[in-house]
């Protein structure tokens, strides 16, 4: 039997993998089982065991793939010229999200609630999720850093505590997008420059 390509195997890769989440979408990471997630392939078992040796590995993936899509958005702000400003990083936050959810069969973003549940209980995941959140905060940190020295925020600004804050938004939007009625990035905006006093 032939050798498959790289390139053919990664894409049999992303399509056992897309199968899942459009699983875990409907049922839940418990609730769904192997069986479901082969039978969604189209594949065979040992076809889709070749990829992913367990559900764990297809949850550790779903949620590695969630946290780094705001990842992605970072490396974005970060390698702007001019930085983008406070409204402008909160509305592209809120972008993803919406992007998130465009997806017909599945939203990462409810995925990713999903995983933060799990990694309650898995140390592995529990690593991965804080590792994601350290980096969000440094990375939220180095945006307040050039937000002040723009002038964006003020001189005295703690840029520590203006990532605590931001960091801790973000889930909250991903909650508010899926359990609440939704928000917008202008009613986000306005809700912190009421905090602060501006505008």
């Amino acid at each position: 039997m032939p050798r498959i390509s790289e390139e053919l195997r990664a894409q049999r890769r992303r399509h056992v993998l897309t199968s899942a989440w459009t699983c875990f979408a409907h049922n839940g990471f418990h609730a769904t089982s192997m069986d479901q997630i082969v039978a969604a392939t189209g594949l065979s078992t040992s076809a889709v065991y070749r990829y992913f040796a367990s559900k764990d590995e297809l949850i550790d993936a779903t949620a590695d793939e969630a946290l780094a899509l705001i990842s992605g958005l970072f490396a974005e702000l970060l390698a702007a010229e001019p930085t983008p400003t406070p409204d402008q990083t909160v509305t592209a936050l809120v972008a993803v999200l919406h992007r998130r959810g465009a997806q017909e069969d599945y939203d990462l973003s409810q995925l990713a609630m999903q995983a933060w549940t799990e990694a309650l209980r898995r140390p592995h995941l529990r690593d991965l999720v804080r590792n994601y959140y350290r980096a969000t905060q440094a990375n939220f940190a180095e945006l307040a850093q050039r937000w002040r020295a723009d002038g964006h925020i003020a001189a005295t600004a703690d840029t520590d505590a203006v990532a605590t804050l931001l960091t801790t938004l973000l889930p909250g939007l991903i909650v508010v997008e899926h359990l609440g009625d939704g928000t917008s990035a202008a009613q986000i905006i306005a809700g912190i420059n009421g905090l602060t006093g501006t505008r």
